[in-house]
């Protein structure tokens, strides 16, 4: 078995955990033949895009690449998630609970989060559901515009089994334009 090389974020970057826990995250990421590629900019505050979501073991991939870097991040997760005796879990993960079928004030209480926060690494999911879909749901865009910090891009390639980070992108107030040039990134990116 390969050892997996991990990138190791600047200064700036949130982080969390000790060597159990990055060794944790390195293991499961070699069990499961998968590497990192790329890094994070060292930025005290991202939004992350996490894309494409297909499968539940999108989530692992990824905590495994959490682990492994030693980020300290909070994600946005749908409310099902927080219920019953795995919500202490997802909590502790980091996990953000949002109610799908009422999303008004996620957008304001994540910019919240940013203006109160001198460090944060917010992780969404832009697609909002592991199915195929044509439109990216916008509140990532909308609370890194408001907030004033980039995006980046992470990806799970299920095709290459590389996880990782691309570029960033500053949110010009243009969403449809930084959108399209988001998506343009995961062009060749494999869903499960």
């Amino acid at each position: 078995m390969t050892i997996v090389a991990v990138p190791e974020p600047g200064p700036s970057i949130p982080r969390r955990g000790g060597p159990v826990r990055a060794a944790l995250g390195r293991l499961v990421l070699r069990l499961v033949g998968w590497r990192i590629e790329g890094n994070l900019p060292d930025l005290p505050k991202l939004v992350v895009i996490a894309a494409p979501h297909s499968s539940g073991w999108d989530f692992v991939i990824g905590i495994a690449l959490v682990f492994a870097m030693r980020l300290d991040i909070r994600f946005l997760g749908k409310a099902e998630l927080f219920r019953g005796p795995l919500a202490p879990l997802f909590r502790w993960l980091g996990g953000i609970p949002v109610d799908r079928r009422r999303p008004d004030g996620v957008v304001e209480d994540a910019v919240a989060r940013f203006q109160a926060s001198p460090r944060l690494l917010l992780v969404i999911a832009p697609e909002g559901t592991r199915r195929p879909v044509e439109h990216w749901k916008t509140g990532f865009y909308r609370i890194a515009f408001a907030a004033g910090v980039p995006i980046v891009t992470g990806f799970i390639d299920n095709g290459r089994k590389r996880v990782g980070f691309g570029g960033a992108l500053q949110p010009t107030g243009d969403s449809d334009g930084d959108i399209a040039r988001l998506r343009d990134f995961y062009r060749g990116i494999r869903r499960r």
